[in-house]
């Protein structure tokens, strides 16, 4: 600790430098924090059973909350439930149900899902549909600057230059955007890579009322309205999949940034690896969907934490089954090896791999050598008692 002293003269700060703890390293960056530290989750859009892919982001940014406070920093977390989208409102008419209804039934079996998991509740939980205002706002601050243009009922960010920072162009950029859901071709656009933060509705699609007729938020407008009404012009740490790099998370920081003229949107990016499984990206879309569920109908639910975590956050892997018995051995003896009685320097030590951009496989390594208080800290940090049934 550190402690200021007055002598009648000058003050002088003392303490003892070994003391100090070190930042936590995010994407081989110190993140400097103080007391507090605001995070951004990318939630679910719920139309769909919580897959792998999923979890393995939730689980990520829940273990980086949990590191973070384990150096005495409040981390307010917010994720997001994108409840007003359109994949959510074509498998509900696919479905031949309200997309509220589908929105709030595949809620539940998400929270139940992150539960067994060990996933913390969020500080906050914003629904797109109760921001609808703040998007209208939002929307008409990029208008007034410049920064977007109406056309028929919609309102179009200016993207050139988030294209361009991007490095995409021509075929690339149109293809990003189409599989980011974007429409690259739409004769509305003054550019390409201009997106929607205000949409026109038709029959069958949620409208609300707004000074261009009636409509719906885009998606990345849609975040940007959630981040900053609840945590503010800027965050500390952004997390959610690889594969929201471009467009979303691109455009989500330049609609922020243009709105609040407050640089960065996000000091740290925590962008989790993508999941493959039978040669291509786990997806709706590809129907090699693993459901969390059905892992843990026979599974414990820290067992299959512990796969998910027991490797670089930030690098692509295939799931294989196997890894699942594996998991579930190392817990064991994490177990084990947290009944030792160990050194007492073994906690600081496993602290040590977290902080180094969340090392884990360090970290459970270091906790088997030393047991005891390090392995009890161990499986404490990672979520792994609370996980355990």
């Amino acid at each position: 600790m550190l402690a200021w002293l007055v002598d009648g003269r000058v003050p002088r700060l003392v303490g003892v430098a070994a003391q100090l703890t070190p930042p936590v390293v995010i994407n081989g960056m110190p993140l400097p924090l103080l007391a507090h530290a605001r995070m951004y989750v990318c939630g679910i859009t719920p139309y769909a059973v919580t897959h792998l892919g999923h979890a393995a982001t939730f689980v990520w940014l829940d273990t980086a909350a949990r590191v973070l406070r384990h150096d005495g920093v409040e981390v307010e977390v917010c994720r997001n439930v994108t409840d007003v989208d359109d994949v959510l409102t074509e498998a509900a008419q696919r479905a031949g149900t309200p997309y509220d209804e589908l929105a709030a039934m595949e809620q539940f079996s998400f929270d139940r899902a992150m539960t067994a998991l060990g996933v913390l509740r969020p500080a906050h939980e914003p629904r797109a549909h109760a921001f609808i205002e703040p998007v209208i706002r939002l929307s008409q601050t990029l208008l007034g600057a410049g920064s977007a243009y109406e056309r028929a009922g919609t309102v179009y960010f200016r993207g050139e230059s988030v294209a361009a920072q991007a490095g995409l162009g021509g075929d690339a950029l149109s293809a990003a955007l189409t599989e980011g859901g974007e429409s690259p071709d739409d004769p509305a656009k003054e550019h390409p890579a201009d997106v929607p933060v205000w949409r026109a509705s038709v029959d069958g699609q949620p409208s609300w009322a707004s000074p261009w007729g009636p409509g719906r938020p885009g998606w990345h407008s849609e975040c940007v309205a959630m981040a900053v009404s609840v945590l503010g012009a800027s965050i500390d740490v952004h997390g959610g999949g690889a594969d929201l790099a471009f467009p979303h998370h691109a455009y989500e920081q330049a609609i922020a940034e243009a709105v609040t003229g407050v640089r960065p949107f996000a000091r740290a990016w925590m962008r989790v690896g993508l999941v493959h499984h039978d040669g291509s990206k786990m997806a709706k879309s590809t129907g090699n969907l693993v459901l969390v569920p059905d892992l843990l109908a026979e599974h414990d639910g820290a067992a299959v934490r512990l796969m998910l975590l027991n490797r670089p956050w930030h690098e692509p892997w295939t799931f294989d089954p196997g890894a699942l018995d594996v998991a579930a051995a190392l817990l064991e003896k994490l177990y084990a090896a947290a009944g030792q009685s160990g050194s007492a320097s073994g906690r600081d030590a496993v602290a040590a791999a977290l902080r180094d951009d969340l090392d884990v496989a360090s970290a459970v390594a270091t906790a088997l050598d030393v047991g005891g208080a390090g392995a009890r800290f161990a499986l404490h940090v990672l979520g792994l008692d609370a996980a355990h049934r």
